[in-house]
């Protein structure tokens, strides 16, 4: 598409001036620890950590238009605002996420590590997160149906498929044997204190001990999750229900929803819900079957009428697609991914709609076209 974390650097005290204006000249507003103080106040050494390319926005994740071409990798720059596409491939020539009938569904930043997760054949793809260039993968191979990927600890993650969960090496990339608890089609996977929360098609949200992968939790009836709150709730949906977690004692709070909320199992996609980090607030689509919502709503438990009236409604003839909703934590804002309505050519019209996460207010709105059928957005 050729069509818009950081922290501003502070200046140190003790910093000598020439040192100082080299580095505020070559250093990025939207910088990533720029600079910092490493050593003691004798030794004043100071260690700089390099801006990287693709730090200041966030990635598009697109799964492709199947049967006519791979998915691909796009960046937004906060600083241009400026949509920037197919970058994997071109930040690593000769390199690809073929076969042309997979689909790059899923995308998550876990150490610095990009991780690209795509179903029907595809490869599982490590990338630097900085700077794109692949860093190792699990080859294409027509036995692949993988879905999400979520980390463990520094050494070890854990990726969901079609049929199952397998652990994965991360230093080797190696895939250990399936899990025996969780059986079926699996997709969404958080981790957060000493569980990970992982959605299962057959038994809805299933809980693992982290260190032994052992099944400590069912519940039942989900089909949309996850994300968390600042408080470290996990969240997760299904039915006329919207879930807490404690994740510390596992209790279940129920919040109902005068609506359906729908999965996507039948053509599998991340879930149409994310969360602030500044308030304790969810953000949740209301698709239809499969997506092509076009209302978000926002929960707080201290406003009664939250399922009331949408937080957003996307702008007419329009509607959400994949995850369709994502959250900036740098600005505040929601970004939500839209394509034109009525299937066929309409689905090359896209949209990318970033609204004031606090007022519902619509931020601004970029147009571009192509068969991208965007799947996820990650930030940093």
């Amino acid at each position: 598409m050729n069509t818009k974390k950081s922290t501003i650097m502070k200046l140190l005290p003790y910093a000598f001036p020439v040192l100082l204006m080299g580095m505020v000249s070559s250093c990025k507003k939207d910088a990533v620890n720029p600079m910092q103080d490493v050593n003691s106040a004798t030794a004043k050494t100071l260690k700089v950590q390099a801006v990287g390319k693709y730090d200041n926005g966030f990635f598009l994740i697109n799964e492709g238009w199947y049967g006519h071409g791979t998915g691909t990798v796009s960046f937004y720059d906060f600083g241009t605002g400026v949509i920037s596409d197919s970058l994997f491939t071109k930040e690593n020539p000769g390199k690809n996420l073929n076969p042309t009938s997979s689909t790059l569904e899923y995308g998550t930043i876990f150490n610095d590590r990009l991780y690209l997760v795509s179903k029907v054949g595809g490869p599982f793809v490590v990338a630097d997160s900085h700077t794109l260039k692949e860093i190792a993968r699990i080859a294409a191979k027509s036995t692949n149906d993988f879905r999400a990927f979520v980390g463990i600890d520094a050494t070890k993650g854990l990726l969901s498929t079609g049929s199952g969960i397998y652990p994965i090496n991360l230093s080797t990339l190696a895939l250990g044997t399936k899990l025996s608890g969780v059986t079926g089609q699996v997709g969404d996977m958080i981790k957060a204190g000493n569980y990970v929360f992982v959605l299962s098609q057959s038994n809805g949200v299933v809980v693992l001990n982290a260190s032994t992968n052992a099944v400590v939790k069912t519940i039942t009836g989900m089909l949309c999750a996850f994300t968390h709150t600042p408080d470290g709730a996990v969240w997760a949906a299904g039915g006329t229900q919207l879930i807490r977690i404690d994740p510390a004692t596992l209790a279940v709070q129920t919040i109902t929803v005068p609506f359906s909320i729908y999965g996507s199992w039948a053509a599998w996609h991340p879930g149409s819900i994310t969360a602030s980090t500044t308030e304790n607030a969810v953000f949740i689509a209301r698709n239809a079957t499969f997506s092509g919502g076009t209302q978000v709503y926002k929960y707080t438990a201290t406003n009664s009428a939250s399922f009331t009236t949408p937080f957003v409604t996307v702008p007419a003839g329009r509607e959400l697609y994949g995850s369709g909703v994502g959250y900036d934590g740098i600005h505040n804002q929601l970004i939500i991914n839209t394509v034109h309505s009525g299937f066929t050519t309409n689905f090359s019209f896209n949209d990318l709609v970033f609204y004031n996460a606090a007022t519902g207010a619509q931020i601004n709105d970029i147009a571009f076209t192509g068969y991208y059928f965007p799947a996820v957005a990650v930030f940093h």
